[in-house]
């Protein structure tokens, strides 16, 4: 469950750029490796890559709304969570909207649990609960209705992401990585069911080894609403 891997590109135009790929590392009988940080743009921020890790299954789920399970209609219970993706295309010294791109998330739930997949202590195999895609808009946006995530040992808490221009070709551009959030937020929501039935987490963002590695430049902006969090998440994308 623990995953991270990183690839490096020069921002020099911007003052700034991403340095080079860390050396793997091996927690837990798995390779790490992740970038360093990333160059600000205003509205428009080079992010480090992360691996995808062992969960992500390309489901082709359309969907806005990720809470459900398709095969009975229930919905994953937890604080819900408005996510926004703002993504850019950073080319010729210039950052505009990228849009027509293919935005995946996938997550667990508030227990830690993953769907369609199978390991020792779960077997959630043909769920599809937590996971789905969107297109960016004109604007480069992509929205999702998802719930805060759990946690699970070894890992802090994160939501999967991954953007494609071109998901049905190889040659296409693909850009992996994931997203962490504020620690004190994190305490207040898990202290709510169904989070607090699992427990306090063992894992916080500086006991993880993937955030140690550019983790701060993957924490979306959020904002309290009635009836949870608005995360906004802005990133600019080297295509070429």
């Amino acid at each position: 469950m623990l995953e991270f891997m990183g690839t490096a590109a020069a921002v020099a135009m911007f003052g700034c750029g991403r340095g080079q790929s860390v050396p793997p590392n091996s927690i837990g009988g798995e390779n790490l490796q992740s970038t360093a940080v990333a160059a600000v743009i205003p509205s428009c921020v080079v992010r480090p890559e992360q691996t995808e890790g062992p969960y992500f299954i390309d489901e082709k789920l359309n969907r806005s709304d990720i809470r459900s399970e398709p095969s009975d209609g229930s919905i994953r219970q937890g604080v819900p969570l408005r996510l926004a993706f703002q993504a850019s295309r950073v080319e010729g010294g210039s950052c505009a909207p990228l849009s027509g791109a293919r935005v995946d998330i996938w997550q667990c739930d508030a227990v830690g649990v993953y769907s369609d997949v199978r390991d020792m202590n779960v077997d959630s195999r043909g769920k599809k609960f937590l996971r789905g895609y969107q297109v960016t808009n004109a604007g480069g946006s992509a929205e999702f209705l998802t719930i805060y995530p759990g946690w699970y040992p070894g890992r802090a808490v994160h939501i999967h992401f991954k953007i494609r221009n071109d998901p049905a070709s190889r040659q296409g551009y693909e850009f992996t990585s994931q997203l962490y959030f504020d620690e004190s937020i994190t305490d207040q929501v898990h202290k709510q069911p169904p989070y607090n039935t699992k427990g306090r987490r063992t894992t916080t963002n500086e006991g993880d080894f993937g955030f140690r590695r550019g983790g701060k430049q993957l924490i979306p902006t959020l904002t309290k609403n009635l009836d949870g969090y608005a995360a906004k998440f802005d990133i600019g994308l080297q295509m070429t």
